[in-house]
């Protein structure tokens, strides 16, 4: 029989029909089982098990192998969506503690995160939970657990050193492919700074899984799985010993302790006080406690003081510019100035306490004499054979002072140091006028106030950088990384602040008698040649801050230290004293006057 045109064209349209419907059936299937993972990973999961292995965190020791910070192993529990069939939902509530409305919440945000993927269900269970959901995982379809671990602390110090881990948030996901939900990561302290180093390399484990949720072991023995590589270990320069103990006599006050090697710029001792337990910030009472800690306004105690509090230096600052006066050919060791019971000018006068007049520079540096300093700055900044106005000389001033680290970062290796407060010539000139501003009217810089700013960090290095004569290492709390003796290449590299090395002599000269024969004398250490220096912050919310500095042996310095109290009064009242007694306690390893120590560490300043 002859097809007529329209029967012809009837198959024509049906062969075309049945053609596309082929086509877009095999791209699906393409699409399916090629482009999509969705359906692999569903097919997957009825068989197989993919684990993230999580590394333990790399270990941190002092100085000398004393562990600070180590692992401990944790359980979170695991759930896949759409795994979970026929799930006695009160069963598991009464299991972890938790409530219905909470357990459905959960699961809300689980389904939101993926159905086929794994996310935590509770985090941190304790062992005595992990014993008990561990024997009824079967019952609990597309439930497990994975194993991981938290920090645990040995010694409860240096909590600003090490800083603490948290978990990621959901910016530090989407920037770094590394980190998924639930993962930890350093906050702060060395845990930040040090990250990378620390966190290790994930694993990944296959294991095979029955109908009743229970694994039957790993996949073909292993053969695809991918161990984790456990965080590389860290020792850092703290002397665990003398740590504690300077917390021992900080307890109670406000303040802060940087002590540094000179000849490598490690970083000794790190005191921020208050403090806190490092503990706290670790386990299911973490969230908590920080907010403990945080909401604590009067004492601040996850505030980093040494390198985020700046203080006026006082008149520990008076060393900077007697070596900067020498450098610059305005003063000599023989230099002499008058001192009437202060500096006189503009019809004010800046004070000074009782002493003998005249006093050469060895002789101003132990009796801290105010108008020394005076005139000193004022012939800085009015040296006309080198520079043609005042705003000239200041702006070289500003710049031995960065030399020295004042006015910016040291770049330790800590998160979030402040570079301190140095004014510029444009401030001034803003405040007063181009060209109406002179050595009067910034006169209070001479003696370590007005508009200065540093920190204990940048003091302790100032105090490195005389102990040195000319020069500093970046301060730095790592010492070694990968082993003990690796060393840490990041702070290998001298740093001259553009000063002579013969005009240390007399300062050093003062230094050493502001602790025989001066002000210092609390700081003497029975055997050991102490140089150092007082000061006296002042605050105008209250009692002045104590403040000292020094360094010893003199002849072959091995610490340098630079301490402030708050509220402490007069640099001899506290700075000092403690600064002897960990002087001894770093050269030789013991305490000879404890009753000293006993009375500091029981003054209590924050009443």
């Amino acid at each position: 029989m002859e097809l007529t045109n329209s029967d012809a064209y009837k198959n024509k349209v049906l062969i075309i029909g049945l053609t596309v419907l082929f086509l877009i059936y095999l791209c699906r299937l393409f699409y399916m089982q090629v482009l999509d993972s969705t359906y692999i990973e569903r097919a997957k999961g009825n068989a197989f098990r993919e684990k993230v292995i999580h590394p333990s965190r790399g270990y941190i020791y002092d100085r000398n192998g004393e562990p600070l910070v180590c692992d401990q192993a944790i359980y979170d529990l695991m759930v896949t969506p759409k795994d979970v069939i026929d799930l006695d939902t009160f069963s598991l509530c009464r299991t972890l503690g938790i409530s219905i409305e909470e357990a459905r919440a959960r699961f809300t945000e689980a389904r939101k995160y993926s159905t086929y993927r794994a996310s935590i269900f509770e985090k941190q269970l304790s062992p005595a939970m992990y014993g008990r959901i561990s024997g009824e995982l079967h019952r609990f379809r597309g439930f497990y657990t994975v194993r991981r671990t938290i920090r645990s602390y040995p010694h409860p110090i240096a909590a600003h050193v090490l800083g603490y881990v948290g978990e990621v948030n959901d910016r530090t996901i989407e920037e770094n492919s590394y980190y998924k939900p639930g993962d930890y990561i350093g906050v702060s302290g060395i845990e930040k700074a040090y990250e990378e180093e620390l966190r290790g390399v994930k694993g990944m484990e296959i294991v095979l899984v029955d109908v009743h949720n229970r694994e039957q072991g790993r996949y073909k023995d292993g053969k695809y799985d991918v161990a984790a590589v456990a965080g590389t270990p860290l020792w850092t320069a703290i002397d665990y010993e003398l740590q504690e103990f300077a917390e021992y006599l900080m307890q109670n006050k406000r303040g802060s302790i940087v002590a540094i090697e000179p000849k490598t710029g490690e970083i000794l001792c790190y005191v921020s006080s208050p403090g806190y337990d490092p503990n706290l910030l670790v386990g299911r009472e973490r969230s908590k406690n920080y907010v403990k800690l945080l909401s604590d306004s009067i004492n601040k105690p996850l505030f980093n003081r040494p390198i985020m509090a700046m203080y006026p230096p006082g008149s520990t600052f008076k060393i900077a510019n007697a070596l900067i006066g020498q450098q610059e050919g305005v003063l000599t060791p023989g230099t002499s100035f008058p001192c009437y019971a202060g500096f006189a000018y503009a019809g004010r006068k800046l004070g000074c306490h009782n002493h003998a007049s005249p006093l050469n520079l060895k002789q101003s540096i132990q009796h801290s004499c105010n108008a020394y300093y005076c005139y000193a700055f004022k012939a800085i900044l009015e040296n006309r054979k080198k520079y043609k106005t005042t705003a000239d000389a200041y702006d070289h001033w500003v710049e031995y002072l960065h030399k020295m680290g004042f006015g910016r970062k040291l770049d330790v290796d800590l998160p979030n140091e402040l570079k301190g407060i140095v004014k510029t010539r444009e401030y001034y000139d803003k405040v007063f006028g181009k060209g109406h501003w002179s050595p009067y009217t910034i006169i209070s810089l001479s003696i370590g106030q007005g508009e200065l700013g540093a920190t204990m960090l940048q003091m302790a290095n100032l105090t490195a950088t005389v102990a040195n004569r000319g020069y500093y290492y970046l301060p730095h709390v790592v010492k070694s990384v990968g082993s003990k003796d690796a060393g840490n290449d990041r702070y290998k590299q001298k740093y001259y602040i553009g000063i002579d090395q013969r005009h240390f002599d007399a300062v050093i000269e003062g230094m050493k008698d502001v602790v025989t024969a001066g002000t210092g004398r609390r700081a003497q250490v029975p055997g050991i040649t102490v140089a150092g220096k007082t000061g006296t912050a002042q605050n105008p919310h209250g009692r002045d801050h104590s403040v000292f500095v020094s360094f010893a042996p003199v002849e072959n310095p091995q610490i340098a230290i630079a301490i402030l109290v708050e509220n402490g009064g007069w640099g001899a009242s506290y700075g000092a004293p403690i600064a002897g007694l960990l002087t001894e306690k770093y050269i030789k390893r013991e305490i000879t006057n404890t009753a000293l120590a006993e009375s500091i560490a029981a003054s209590n300043l924050l009443k």
